[in-house]
Order: structure tokens, then C-alpha cells, then sequence
């Protein structure tokens, strides 16, 4: 094992203290790696922001910094008429609350569930949406098995290719055992294929996330801590089995795999794991999952998920960092073992020295404030735009055409619903997250500003940080891919429920070879 030091080039140099926390978190890791394997610290990452969108007629654009809404607005009641620049809302359903991570397939939509929440709502489980008319989508039944009313959480997904949607039931934060796999052939009226394992008897796994292998065969799940990792063999889906467990670092998230099955970017807690899954892939007798090497940086936390695409014939990544004010973050991994750091999206909010800003802002808000979640490109291929769920800033919409120049070209952050309860929304993770007030996934970037002489904490007080108990909604919580459907992102806010929202043509024509992909 080797540890790389890499530089971004136009970066600032982060703090030897920031570095060691770093590598400390990488030595925590469970799996030993291969020999060869290499760890690659980008400790020079940039912190611009791209480009501020040039919002046209029509719009209602956020009046300071980039991605805020501000204490005031907050407090005034101005958050409750949203934000918008280049892009429209279509139709929207609200019903109970949007839940952590939803997905879409052909005319419809599909709502992840919250447990214990959606058990209480008239059709619990996962909701069902027709969107033939975008216009007017409309809830037309939801899906029941244990593993969808038991919470789906960050593990929705489906996989075009076999038109399979599946998840695994993580009632809070982690779970395992209940696995569905439905035939969404008709998108309406989904037809659930495993009757047995992982319905009426658990099957041996945990997770948090999760994800299909893009031939479909393999369904994997990803458990937090301690680093839990299963590959669920689905080539028949009414009998899933698992084939493959192991530990691979300290703590796991989402991810991305490459196109032929063979590589998975795994998120951790600083960064990326990269895994050699061919053995998986290729069904092997006794397979064996190698460690190839680490992308560690210090601005940013719980990295989320990454994007596997092809630019310019060369293999890239696409990652969002959950918290930290990381942003989303390119490289180049033609070879996995020297990576090259290409680009990164930061919005206004999420620079160093706007952080004491954010802090005032989203105090009040709970957990979460301005951060990506999950994004997707318009195609894998040469990917032309960029569609990231953004947390309390909505949807925003980048052109990354050319990497050296991405800007932001659009943004849609839904109305607030503000002071809604549970009762209004059981299946908001925004309301369950609201018994505290504090952002509290940010602090440790806050506190790297602070060592870094970027922003002090008494500017970071105002008129919300009182704000401790208790959350006012005053934001929706955007979590969902916003996933490309023509000129149309469809996604899902925790509050807001289901979007179907129209690009502006002044910033987006649909490429002919569309075709949407989160990784």
C-alpha cells in the first residue's frame, strides 16, 4: 500500500491538522488492501464557485449569494414562494412527503418510503405516481412489500435495462434483511418476483444504500458502519441470493460502477474506495473483491455517490460530497491508480468563507443545509448537463460540457412548507429531522474555516440561533436524482413531494441519445 499526495492546481493549501485526519481515517479501514493499491490525497482542492446563472424572464431568482436563503427570508415567510431561474414547475404531488431517494422509469415515478412514517398514510409503502401527463401527475397505488414499507431510504433504484425496480427496508439509517425486486415492465402496476427470500424470509445482509450492476444481475448493498458490503445475485429475481460479503473500509455510502460491471467507486467517509468486483460480475466460483486504491480530500464528508461516464474517450467519475460544503468534484480515472482531479462545483454558499453565512442561514433548518446529494448526467457518454438535488438550495442544473468551464445555468428550489408536521407529512425525513434545529453535518467544515482563519464564529450568529430545538421547515430538503425526461428533470423534495419541471430551451436542448444516469 502507497499514499499519493495529489494537487488540484488551483487550489489553497488545507491545514497539516486536516491532512492527518485524513490519513487517520483512512488507516481506520478494515479491509486490507492490495500491496499495490495506492491512496491519493488531494489536499490543494479548489474553491471557487462556478458561475452564477443568468436567470431570463420568468424567473424568481434567490437576490444574494449564490445557493442561500437567507435568515430573513426564512423568518419572513419569503422561502414559502420558493426560487426559481430557467426552470419551471410543470405539476407536482405533494401527497405525504417525498422520502429520502425516489426513482423513475418510462411515465412514472416511484416515492421512496420513510419508516415508520408512510405505515400511517392511507396507501402506505412506496408510492406510485403516473406522470403521462406531467401537467397532472397523480398517485395510482403504492407498493407494499416488507421491504418497501419498511423504509427504502437511500436503496430505490431501478435498472432500465431489465425494467427492475428494486430496494431493501432501512428503517433508520441502517437496516438489512427485507429485499423486493419488482417487474416494472407496465411502470403502473408493478409486479412484485420475490415471494420468498427477502420477502417472507430475510436474507443475510445490511444496508443503507444500493444499487444494481448496470447488466442488472447483481443488486449490491452498502451498509454505514462498519463498512458492510453484499452482492445480491438477481439473475432470477424470484430467487435472490447472496453471493459476496465483505468489509471494505470504515464506513460505507453510496456509489457508482462502471459500464462493463467491473469497477465500483465506493463512497466513504473522506472520499471514494475503488473495488475490482469483476470476480463478482463474471460470477466466479469464489470471488474475491480487490481494493485498488483510495481518493481521499479534506473538504467535504460522507461522500454520496458517483457517476461513471466517458469524456472525450477517457473513463471520469462524478462525485457529491453529502456534507462538508464539498460540492461535486470530476476526475479522470483512465488509470484508477494515478487519478487526475479535473473540476470541482462549489455554489457561493458552500466556500469556506461563506460559511458563518450559512451557518446563520440554516440554523433552525436541522440536520442538513446546502449540499449535493444525488445528481445525474443527461447521458453517459459526453454528457452535456448536470442535475444535482442540492439539499435546502433545490435543484440546480450545471452545462459541463467543457470541464474547464462549467457554470450553473439553472435552479428550481421548491416552496417551503413551512411548520408542517408529521401529521401533514409522515413520510418527510425533513419532519423526523426537525426535533433538533442545528445543522449539524456541517460543523466540522465550519470548524476547518475557522483553523484556516476563513470566517470567525460570531459572525455566524443571527437571528436564528436560538434555533436549537425544534426546526420551522422553513426550507424543503432536496434529495432526490433529478433525473432527465426530454426537456424535463423529474425528482422528489422530502417536503414537496413529487416535481416534474421544464427547462428553460434558452439552456437545454435534450441530446437524441438522452438517456439519463446517477451511477
Amino acid at each position: 500500500m502507497r499514499i499519493e499526495h495529489a494537487r488540484g492546481g488551483r487550489g489553497r493549501r488545507w491545514t497539516p491538522i486536516v491532512v492527518a485526519v485524513v490519513l487517520t481515517l483512512l488507516a481506520a479501514g478494515v479491509h486490507a488492501p492490495d500491496a499495490r493499491a495506492g491512496n491519493h490525497v488531494f489536499p490543494d482542492i479548489s474553491d471557487v464557485a462556478v458561475p452564477r446563472a443568468d436567470c431570463g424572464a420568468g424567473s424568481l431568482p434567490e437576490k444574494g449569494m449564490q445557493g442561500l436563503v437567507s435568515a430573513e427570508d426564512r423568518d419572513s415567510g419569503r422561502s414559502r414562494r420558493g426560487y426559481r431561474c430557467n426552470i419551471t414547475q410543470v405539476g407536482n404531488v405533494r401527497g405525504s412527503g417525498g422520502g429520502i431517494v425516489s426513482a423513475t422509469y418510462d411515465h412514472c415515478s416511484y416515492t421512496g418510503s420513510l419508516f415508520p412514517g408512510n405505515n400511517i398514510m392511507s396507501q402506505p409503502g412506496v408510492q406510485v405516481v403516473n406522470v403521462a401527463d406531467p401537467s397532472k401527475p397523480k398517485v395510482v397505488g403504492s407498493l407494499t412489500a416488507p421491504a418497501m414499507r419498511g423504509g427504502t431510504w437511500e436503496t430505490l433504484k431501478v435498472n432500465r435495462a431489465r425494467k427492475l425496480l428494486a430496494a431493501t427496508a432501512v428503517p433508520l439509517l441502517w437496516g438489512g434483511g427485507y429485499f423486493a425486486v419488482y417487474d416494472i415492465s407496465d411502470c403502473e402496476h408493478p409486479r412484485l418476483l420475490n415471494h420468498g427470500a427477502g420477502t417472507t424470509t430475510p436474507l443475510p445482509f445490511t444496508s443503507h444504500e444500493g444499487g444494481f450492476s448496470p447488466d442488472g444481475r447483481t443488486y449490491w448493498a452498502s451498509g454505514v458502519f462498519p463498512g458492510h458490503l453484499s452482492a445480491i445475485d438477481i439473475s432470477n429475481p424470484a430467487s435472490p441470493r447472496v453471493i459476496w460479503q465483505g468489509l471494505h473500509s470504515f464506513l460505507g455510502h453510496g456509489f457508482g460502477i462502471s459500464p462493463d460491471g467491473n469497477r465500483m467507486y465506493l463512497s466513504n467517509m473522506a472520499g471514494i474506495t475503488v473495488l475490482d468486483i469483476g470476480s463478482v460480475q463474471r460470477r466466479a466460483r469464489f470471488p474475491q473483491v480487490r481494493h485498488l486504491a483510495a481518493y481521499l480530500w479534506p473538504d467535504g464528508q460522507l461522500n454520496q455517490h458517483s457517476i461513471p461516464v466517458t469524456i472525450g474517450g477517457r473513463p471520469h467519475i462524478i462525485t457529491a460530497d453529502e456534507g462538508g460544503s464539498g460540492g461535486v468534484k470530476v476526475f479522470d480515472v483512465t488509470k484508477v491508480n494515478s487519478p487526475k482531479y479535473v473540476a470541482q462545483i462549489k455554489l457561493e454558499v458552500n466556500l469556506p468563507e461563506n460559511l458563518d453565512t450559512n451557518l446563520r442561514s440554516s440554523m433552525g433548518g436541522s440536520l442538513f443545509s446546502s449540499n449535493p446529494h444525488y445528481c445525474a448526467v443527461d447521458r453517459p457518454k459526453d454528457p452535456t448537463t448536470l442535475a444535482c438535488s442540492w439539499e435546502s438550495s433545490g435543484i440546480r442544473v450545471f452545462d459541463i460540457r467543457n470541464l474547464n468551464k462549467i457554470s450553473e445555468i439553472g435552479y428550481f428550489n421548491p416552496p417551503a412548507q413551512k411548520n408542517a408536521t408529521i401529521a401533514d407529512l409522515p413520510n418527510s425525513p425533513h419532519v423526523l429531522g426537525s426535533i433538533i434545529g442545528v445543522p449539524a453535518i456541517e460543523f466540522l467544515s465550519l470548524g476547518m474555516a475557522i483553523v484556516d482563519g476563513k470566517v470567525t464564529l460570531n459572525d455566524a450568529l443571527g437571528p436564528r440561533s436560538g434555533m436549537v430545538v425544534g426546526g420551522d421547515m422553513s426550507t424543503d430538503w432536496c434529495f432526490s436524482p433529478p433525473e432527465f425526461h426530454g426537456s424535463q428533470v423529474w425528482t422528489t423534495c422530502a417536503d414537496g413531494g413529487f416535481y416534474a419541471l421544464q427547462l428553460s430551451p434558452s439552456i437545454y436542448t435534450p441530446p437524441a441519445d438522452q438517456e439519463s444516469t446517477i451511477g
